[in-house]
């Protein structure tokens, strides 16, 4: 069971496979995947096209399930998804999904074309990538099971509360209106053909497909020149020990950088060992995950600019105080 379930997470959601293949591809033009060009047109190139699977993937599958449902009764099913039981169950089910902040959008989208609340969906986003099982695992192997479940803890904290907050904001309104698609009406619904569903999927994804994907290029090149081309040594003489300004810098320091949560955790360790507190490292390591400019790119063609910054202000204090409470915990658990 413990293999289906690594198999499942690593080939089916990650698409090692797909990594694996195009490492291959990059290989035989002669290019190290481990060197900066190489590992930087890698990275393009399997980041961009596990994206893009995702998103029609997704858009697809939603689409012919929303030919079924038209909008009045798809109320009436995720009705129960309200107020901090909504956002708790968005927040969870990100736990559940390792995938980097731009591979969250695309489910983002789809949950939202599903008629789950706002709050859900930006809790499912905070959540997706910055807490999942394999990195708990991981964190816990590097720094102990106390800092995994304070780091676990917290993650789910910013993500109810960010959740919460956006759906209090009542920001319905901020969401771009392709991101919702084109809804069936009831006698439509009923109507339809297998086909008719499939032609009618097949058009929601391709216009959404339109218009994300000029946006997916540039987050992900500039993702992948960041992701590549930034010097280790760089953050770690910003994020030195003693200055009071770290847990921000940190958090700021964070957010150009493209990688997912086993990508920071290295960086993290390396942190550590120089005597970084666990609170900076902490502010670090979710700004990256969640706030990467990449990934904020992709997401300003998804919403408005008004839910956009809400979502960035959100996430950045509420990392920034976790990183100084956790700062001040530290010797209680290290």
């Amino acid at each position: 069971m413990e293999a289906v379930g690594s198999f499942f997470m690593d080939q089916v959601l990650k698409m090692q496979w797909l990594s694996d293949l195009v490492a291959k591809l990059v290989g035989a033009f002669g290019l190290d995947v481990t060197s900066q060009w190489g590992g930087t047109i890698h990275f393009f190139i399997y980041d961009t096209i596990k994206i893009v699977i995702l998103l029609c993937v997704m858009i697809f599958i939603i689409s012919y399930i929303q030919s079924y449902f038209p909008p009045e009764r798809s109320k009436r099913i995720l009705g129960r998804f309200k107020g901090i039981g909504g956002t708790i169950v968005g927040a969870l089910l990100g736990t559940v999904t390792p995938f980097c902040a731009c591979s969250s959008i695309p489910l983002f989208i789809a949950f939202t074309r599903a008629g789950l609340p706002l709050g859900v969906t930006f809790s499912f986003l905070i959540s997706s990538p910055m807490v999942d099982i394999a990195s708990i695992i991981l964190i816990m192997s590097i720094f102990g099971p106390h800092v995994a479940l304070i780091y676990t803890v917290v993650g789910l904290i910013i993500a109810v509360a960010g959740g919460s907050i956006i759906q209090h904001l009542g920001m319905d309104d901020q969401v771009a209106d392709f991101v919702r698609g084109e809804a069936v009406d009831a006698e439509q619904a009923e109507a339809m053909t297998k086909r008719a569903r499939v032609s009618y999927a097949l058009e929601q994804t391709g216009q959404t497909f339109r218009k994300v994907f000029p946006f997916i290029l540039i987050g992900v090149a500039v993702g992948a020149l960041i992701h590549n081309w930034i010097p280790q040594d760089i953050i770690e003489a910003v994020l030195g020990d003693g200055n009071p300004l770290a847990v921000v810098l940190a958090t700021l320091v964070g957010a150009p950088i493209y990688a997912d949560i086993f990508g920071t955790i290295p960086i993290a360790e390396a942190l550590f060992q120089k005597g970084v507190g666990l609170g900076t490292i902490l502010a670090f390591m979710m700004s990256v995950t969640v706030l990467s400019i990449p990934s904020l790119t992709m997401l300003s063609r998804v919403v408005k600019p008004k839910l956009l910054a809400a979502f960035v202000g959100i996430c950045l204090v509420g990392m920034i105080i976790s990183g100084y409470v956790f700062n001040w915990l530290q010797p209680l658990f290290v």
